[in-house]
């Protein structure tokens, strides 16, 4: 079955049945063992407070934990589905032989010491990993922790994990723990767990892809390294959260190491961490920099809803939380709207009359007098349509230590307060230094999420309004390849470009004094004199501009010829720039996502402002105008401080045609037009490089 989402192609699955892996009929733990410092030990332990069947295999023991042990999968004599290996390497080919030989449809690699392990180790893992799926089996790992999944009760990591509905896939074992612990913290759990590790043969892609049809997950958490595949894996958590468990991930590398070999400005400026920041926009993906904030955000996205908009009601019961929360708010965008008369008349009605209602909402001492109008007056704000979110902040949940009456109806109040949020739809994200009472469980309960922090409640609440205001751009589809280029020199590169739709001045390459007083005669003064060969030309002198008449451009020759001795030059025609600004268009093909658009403010400065956006490429004009207008000196382009606008679209369509041009061509590693000169009628662009992988 396929569905088709804006341009995500939602196939059904990529990666076909893991009721093996997830789900077996019975397990087999290869290498399990006494010894309480393996891994064989730890899993087994683990496997044996599940229901199924479990088949421990050691060659060399009769008992194994006080049971029968068996020396093959194949001597157990029935179906086993699932094989976890837990052996030294030398012997884990071995193992895989074996359970395969058993039928076993999903192999979990405990083992160490193959892929991560050198060249050697590498050619081990693919011999292993051909043999895997030429018998019709997948295998997680090798060089991982085990798998689980609580709703088939089974257990094959090596420590416990709490349960809940968060399917969790990480690549580090202490990371996922640490996670884990964190939504304890929430009053949350695990659905499922698999460890990455090596993915010689199921990667991130395919464990997204499962999770997002699995009955007991609510929301996905990722932590990666390598995406291997990243447009895949975008793909698959566009499905997922198409289907309503949006995926949350955690990764690493926003470092110029990834870049160091970059030839070009785009190069330079495109580390992995924005490719992944471009790749998480367009798929909805959720990017976090820390467990901590994984379970934040992740607590809010299973317990509450994506509000219609930005304007917040602050709610509190204490004049400095009120202020404090109305700031935080703010900072995280949130619009803390003055209330109409209508609705303050109404908050009013409710509380004392020393109360604030104009928003923010401080209840000034009415909790302590009548405890259920928290209730009443969180079901004006969420009732009204002057509202679209609500932060409540401050004591409650404490309220209850003042004697066992007020407690009994502070859990009423919370009650009700949830239920009315879920009855009416509404959004409401709660702060309390009482998080861990039983009120604020109730609201947990009843599905609203519940922070220690005002900064977190506000930062969570505000990574569900931009899920709203920020929809996802969509993973483009690349197109076929085209014929591979061979020539990118300058003049070459010019002509692909143009051919491509992109405008340039007219220029002519010249490689003597002669042939430069020819093209002068064609072309029309003032002129520019480009030193050829020389990627930074500019920095060395090498570009040289208003050249108004046939003196002053034989004097540049000589200049040029005299100091860089370039094999040859350009002569162009010099644009006017009059109100142009100068921007910044590239490409850059990353190995896992493939080709990611940049744009940026240009010319000699584009390294030194590093005012980027990238996208996923190739991207529309519409996309592309986005794109430009997201800059922070966007501005500019629109006319600020009385400067004439330029020409947007213009500029936006030379960003779509190159990103067009750079998809068909994946031998370009780099390609950029750094200055395209966005002027009040047109966009042109001033020079152009590409790299080939």
């Amino acid at each position: 079955m396929t569905i088709t989402i804006g341009n995500i192609n939602t196939s059904s699955s990529t990666v076909g049945n893991l009721d093996a892996l997830f789900a077996p009929n019975a397990v087999a733990i290869i290498g399990a063992s006494d010894d309480t410092r393996k891994y064989g030990n730890w899993i087994a332990v683990q496997a044996l407070k599940g229901d199924r069947p479990v088949h421990l295999i050691n060659r060399t023991r009769a008992t194994v934990l006080g049971r029968a042990a068996a020396p093959s999968v194949v001597s157990v004599g029935s179906q086993v589905d699932l094989a976890v290996i837990a052996v030294p390497v030398s012997g884990f080919e071995e193992a895989v032989d074996d359970a395969l030989a058993a039928g076993a449809r999903a192999i979990v690699g405990i083992s160490a010491g193959l892929g991560e392990a050198g060249e050697e180790g590498r050619r081990l893992e693919q011999r292993i990993t051909a043999k895997v799926r030429a018998a019709g089996a997948r295998m997680l790992g090798p060089n991982c922790l085990g798998v689980l999944d609580h709703s088939s009760g089974l257990t094959l990591a090596s420590n416990e994990f709490p349960v809940g509905n968060i399917g969790v896939i990480s690549q580090s074992g202490n990371l996922a723990l640490e996670l884990a612990t964190l939504l304890v913290d929430h009053g949350m759990g695990v659905s499922r767990f698999a460890s990455l590790g090596n993915q010689a043969d199921l990667d991130a892609a395919d464990l997204v892809d499962a999770y997002a049809t699995h009955e007991g997950t609510a929301a996905i958490a990722v932590y990666c390294e390598d995406f291997r595949d990243g447009r895949r894996f975008a793909r698959a958590a566009a499905r997922a959260a198409a289907a309503g468990k949006p995926v949350v991930l955690l990764t690493v590398g926003a470092t110029d190491a990834s870049v160091r070999n970059a030839k070009s400005h785009t190069g330079a400026m495109v580390s992995s961490g924005i490719v992944v920041e471009a790749a998480c926009r367009a798929a909805k993906i959720e990017q976090v920099s820390s467990p901590a904030q994984m379970a934040h955000l992740l607590q809010a996205l299973v317990r509450s809803k994506v509000p219609r908009g930005a304007r917040t009601a602050v709610f509190a019961d204490g004049g400095g939380q009120a202020s404090v929360a109305s700031d935080s708010a703010a900072a995280q965008g949130l619009d803390v709207v003055e209330f109409p008369p209508a609705l303050q008349a109404a908050v009013a009605a409710e509380l004392p009359p020393t109360a604030a209602v104009s928003n923010p909402v401080d209840v000034a001492g009415g909790g302590e007098q009548d405890i259920m109008c928290f209730a009443r007056v969180l079901d004006h704000l969420t009732g009204s349509a002057d509202v679209d979110a609500t932060l409540m902040s401050g004591y409650f949940g404490g309220y209850g230590s003042y004697g066992p009456e007020l407690a009994a109806r502070e859990i009423d109040a919370a009650r009700e307060m949830a239920g009315s949020t879920r009855a009416g739809g509404g959004t409401v994200v709660v702060q309390t230094m009482n998080w861990q009472s039983a009120a604020a469980d109730t609201l947990r309960d009843g599905g609203i999420p519940v922070y220690r922090g005002i900064e977190e409640a506000a930062w969570a609440l505000g990574r569900l309004v931009r899920r709203h205001t920020e929809p996802a751009t969509g993973v483009p589809e690349l197109p076929r390849p085209a014929d591979p280029l061979t020539d990118t020199g300058y003049y070459a590169s010019r002509r692909l470009l143009s051919g491509a739709g992109i405008p340039f001045v007219p220029a002519v390459e010249v490689s003597s004094k002669e042939q430069l007083l020819a093209a002068a005669a064609g072309l029309k003064f003032p002129l520019v004199l480009k030193a050829l060969g020389d990627e930074h030309k500019s920095d060395r002198g090498g570009v040289i501009l208003g050249l108004q008449d046939a003196n002053s451009l034989l004097a540049a020759w000589h200049d040029v010829q005299n100091r860089l001795a370039p094999p040859s030059c350009s002569l162009e025609e010099m644009a006017d720039l009059t109100g142009a600004v100068e921007l910044l268009v590239g490409v850059r093909r990353d190995r896992s996502f493939g080709p990611i658009v940049l744009v940026g403010l240009g010319g000699v400065f584009a390294e030194i402002l590093r005012d980027v956006r990238c996208a996923l490429g190739p991207v529309s004009s519409a996309q592309a105008r986005d794109l430009l207008l997201s800059l922070r000196g966007a501005a500019l382009l629109t006319g600020a401080r009385g400067r004439p606008p330029v020409d947007v679209d213009a500029a936006a369509d030379v960003v779509a045609r190159l990103s067009e041009l750079a998809a068909a061509h994946p031998e370009i590693s780099e390609i950029e037009c750094n200055p395209v000169a966005a002027t009040p009628d047109r966009a042109i662009a001033l020079d152009a490089r590409i790299v080939l992988d």
